[in-house]
């Protein structure tokens, strides 16, 4: 099983957008939940916004609805998170993590720490300076 790997990133001014990639590999036609996560100094890691694959729709933290659209391409089995009107507060290092067994994009928004075999990407880092 490969693990995901994040592209983009990098450090902007408040107010500014910026986008973020994750490559996955290693599933084929299985569905799977897949999902952006942050991390800032000092805090506890927290979910920003999963799909899951066999189904519509896309889950966000409240604290991004609005201005972050996550997006899959399909057929290249990537997924992008669009970062618009970013704030100090978005800074850290954002994970994209991926997992088979998934009961849905809501379950996996809110179960993610509990899910089995997650696989977790290196990492890339946001920072939004005010």
């Amino acid at each position: 099983q490969a693990r995901p790997v994040e592209t983009g990133g990098g450090s902007v001014q408040a107010g500014g957008s910026l986008r973020i990639s994750c490559a996955v590999s290693g599933y084929g036609q299985t569905r799977y939940c897949m999902g952006w996560f942050r991390q800032a100094p000092g805090k506890e890691r927290e979910a920003v916004a999963v799909l899951y694959t066999g189904e519509r729709g896309e889950r966000y933290t409240d604290s991004v609805k609005g201005r972050f659209t996550l997006s899959q391409d399909g057929a290249k089995n990537t997924f992008a998170l669009q970062m618009n009107s970013l704030q100090p507060e978005d800074s850290g290092t954002y994970y994209c993590a991926t997992v088979r067994m998934c009961a849905g994009g809501s379950w996996f928004l809110i179960n993610w720490r509990g899910a089995t075999n997650v696989d977790w990407g290196q990492g890339t880092q946001v920072t939004v300076s005010s």
